[in-house]
């Protein structure tokens, strides 16, 4: 399902004292099967964006074309149901939102809520449930006896039970440590490539953002301020510092190598498997490059 955010603009409170513009002139286009990451300071409009992908804001000036639906600000909407279960959301610490006395029911309280048969919601729960790397054997048990993490994953499974198209990450790897942050986004990104998901990822991890996407976006004031492949992102560090954001460590310490040695490598590596390759053929060229 491809989705595409054209001159959007979206203010809190419109037409009250209170009125503030979140964002402006947002165009973002994101074809079936990108997995895109968006990145900015917190108030840059990250998760406004967000909130429009499956229309549960409806943009005051521009429009949003979420497959074959078209959400403006003078259009009533119909059917927005159909929208909202292709496109999953999992918001930071999603945890937070079960509530049912067994994982099996938080799992499949979504489906059923769309319609879904309760034989189908079950048989969803069972796929899910190892999508996200559990036992079925936790479907029995009441989610508030797992650990936090076993948790998340219950939370994410009940989104997966939805069958999405495009499923849409806010801060997933909130308050996991570096073990637990990794996993997760091991397992979206297995994800994205086995269902060809669409994924989009709000994170403050360049390490993440340069990892597992295809193409970033940075939001800045409100507006996008800069758009491309992590390549073309991370070339230049230096207007990502202007901005007060971080660069993946590799990229940090690319730089300082060839601040030091007074060399330049032939391209941006963002892994480290990458730089080991180009340090190697710096080495074998005997320090000319």
């Amino acid at each position: 399902m491809d989705i595409s955010l054209q001159k959007v603009e979206y203010r809190y409170q419109a037409k009250t004292p209170f009125e503030r513009l979140a964002i402006k002139d947002v165009s973002i286009n994101i074809p079936s099967g990108t997995f895109l990451a968006i990145i900015g300071h917190t108030g840059s409009g990250k998760s406004t964006v967000l909130q429009h992908l499956n229309a549960l804001l409806k943009p005051t000036a521009g429009k949003v074309v979420i497959g074959d639906k078209e959400v403006t600000a003078d259009k009533k909407q119909k059917n927005l149901k159909e929208v909202r279960q292709k496109v999953g959301i999992v918001f930071q610490f999603p945890e937070h939102q079960l509530f049912e006395e067994t994982v099996e029911k938080d799992i499949c309280f979504g489906p059923m809520n769309f319609g879904v048969t309760m034989e189908e919601a079950q048989r969803r729960a069972k796929v899910a449930i190892k999508q996200v790397g559990l036992s079925e054997e936790i479907l029995s048990k009441s989610p508030f006896d797992l650990s936090g993490g076993q948790m998340r994953r219950v939370a994410i499974a009940g989104v997966l039970a939805m069958e999405p198209d495009v499923i849409v990450l806010d801060e997933p790897t909130a308050g996991l440590d570096p073990r637990g942050r990794k996993e997760i986004m091991d397992m979206f990104h297995a994800l994205h490539i086995e269902r060809k998901l669409s994924t989009v990822l709000v994170t403050h991890s360049m390490e993440d953002a340069s990892k597992y996407a295809d193409h970033i976006v940075i939001m800045q004031n409100g507006e996008v301020y800069k758009k491309g492949t992590p390549e073309e992102i991370f070339t230049s560090p230096e207007d990502l510092m202007q901005l007060g954001l971080d660069v993946p460590e590799v990229v940090r310490f690319q730089q300082k190598i060839e601040e030091t040695f007074h060399i330049k490598f032939s391209q941006t590596c963002l892994t480290v498997e990458m730089l080991t390759k180009e340090i190697a053929s710096l080495l074998k060229g005997g320090g000319q490059k």
